[in-house]
């Protein structure tokens, strides 16, 4: 039986010497931030295992993130944060899910949609600072998005902008999870909106959607919806511990168990018109194009875990290996080769099948982090180049991206597989015998790159190489 979700208010880390009520500033030197990562991934990798057997819900994975203040790093530069790139985000998410690849999904999910009022908003508009729960209410008239298409009696004309999205999540401290991109059609009508009663304006929230990562610990829902379900889509920010919203954990996963999917039913939930984070024109051609990288984003993070994942398989196998191969010293005496007489020693490692295998499972990783790296710099141009960025640009990095899905995902999942064979039998494998549990890789990859539609991507930068032809500028991942 699903029941309203409760989040509660997690504190944000302060020091001794902080004032009260400050949020401690985060260093001024982004070098950290590998350093940081690292530490998190060394921690989270301890007990990966047992936590993935367990399939709790991801709370303890989340105070982590949040201790390590990794939920704030993609944050616009300001007054009381220091921001870092999109190439830093992918980066920490590539190591994150070399370590536990369903908080990495975690992870990459709260990074995309934290941009959503960036790439939703109207262009060109400043923000203003994040405002407090004590004068929320004195704050809640705000343009609408969608005035041109549903009239301006919820416009909020004449109040000020509301704050960026990413602004507000790291000063508030929220997880994000949710979807903006429209449901296929195979899976129901979606969410919808209808106008609410009043002065106030806003509108009411209804329906039911599945999702694949945080909505089990998220601290804000970010949805995207249509007004009477036809129309433009509408991108709002959901509290999901409203009375209105109801969670169903997703159970019996194959791989991701940790990554807090769901299922999310909204029953008449109030949405003020500064809850409003953008809209989404129902015509594809009326869409800007920095408007069309939001979906290449949240793709590419999902392969930057991927990546991670197969990374991750390949590191814990080789100590694995390494481990084995070493054996015990040989004894010296009759029939056994005498100290320093030249002989290799028993383990050396240099069983030929066994490298073989190995230089194939390497190559495959370094030939998919290549592409990966090719598309994030090019996704991080066109994220620089904002309202600027032209259909070419968008085009190009589409097929980039399409490309590092691609190969990143087959390679995930032939390493997982082979990587199975490798260890089989190996003393300190198997998972029983406190080894790593290499099945939890595999099966992770499995679930990560199953939603994935491979011959489309093909198509599309087959049609893009041969034709010139661009990708249609389409929200769905």
């Amino acid at each position: 039986m699903s029941t309203p979700r409760k989040s509660p208010k997690r504190p944000a880390v302060r020091t001794a010497s902080a004032p009260a009520g400050r949020v401690v500033d985060r260093p001024a030197d982004d070098e950290i931030w590998p350093r940081v990562t690292r530490e998190l991934a060394d921690d989270l990798a301890v007990d990966a295992l047992a936590r993935d057997r367990a399939g709790k819900a991801p709370f303890d994975e989340v105070a982590r993130l949040q201790e390590a203040g990794l939920p704030a790093l993609l944050t616009a530069p300001g007054p009381s944060r220091r921001g870092a790139d999109w190439r830093a985000a992918c980066a920490v998410v590539r190591e994150i899910s070399a370590a536990d690849s369903s908080v990495g999904e975690l992870l990459a999910h709260h990074y995309a949609l934290s941009w959503s009022s960036r790439f939703f908003g109207p262009a060109h508009e400043a923000h203003d600072p994040c405002p407090t729960e004590t004068d929320t209410a004195s704050t809640t008239g705000r343009r609408d998005p969608a005035a041109e298409t549903d009239g301006a009696r919820r416009t909020g004309a004449g109040h000020r902008r509301p704050p960026a999205l990413d602004v507000c999540t790291a000063e508030e401290r929220w997880l994000l999870a949710g979807g903006v991109e429209p449901p296929r059609a195979t899976t129901g009508p979606g969410l919808t909106l209808t106008p609410a009663e009043g002065s106030g304006g806003g509108w009411i929230l209804d329906g039911r959607r599945a999702f694949a990562s945080g909505v089990t610990v998220a601290d804000r829902l970010v949805v995207g919806a249509r007004p009477g379900g036809t129309g433009d889509l509408l991108v709002v920010l959901v509290d999901p511990a409203h009375p209105g919203v109801f969670t169903d954990a997703g159970t019996d996963r194959v791989g991701q168990r940790l990554a807090g999917a769901g299922t999310v039913t909204f029953d008449h939930v109030p949405v003020p018109p500064e809850h409003v984070l953008g809209v989404l024109p129902h015509d594809e051609h009326a869409v800007a194009p920095f408007t069309t990288l939001a979906p290449l984003a949240l793709r590419l993070l999902l392969t930057q875990v991927g990546l991670g994942i197969a990374e991750g398989a390949l590191a814990e196998a080789r100590d694995i290996s390494r481990a084995d191969q070493a054996g015990p010293a040989p004894a010296g005496g009759a029939g056994g080769p005498a100290a320093g007489d030249g002989a290799a020693p028993v383990g050396s490692g240099d069983d030929p099948y066994l490298l073989l295998a190995y230089g194939e499972l390497a190559t495959a990783a370094h030939a998919a982090a290549a592409v990966v790296e090719r598309a994030t710099d090019a996704l991080a141009r066109g994220l620089h180049a904002e309202w600027s960025l032209t259909l070419e640009e968008r085009a190009d990095i589409s097929v980039l991206v399409a490309a590092a899905e691609t190969v990143t995902g087959r390679a995930a999942v032939h390493i997982t597989t082979r990587i199975l064979e490798l260890v089989d039998g190996t003393a300190g494998a198997d998972s029983r015998g406190g080894g790593p549990g290499f099945d939890r890789f595999w099966r992770n990859a499995r679930a990560l790159t199953a939603p994935t539609l491979v011959d489309h991507r093909l198509r599309d930068i087959g049609d893009h190489y041969l034709n010139g032809t661009h990708a249609r500028l389409t929200l769905l991942a």
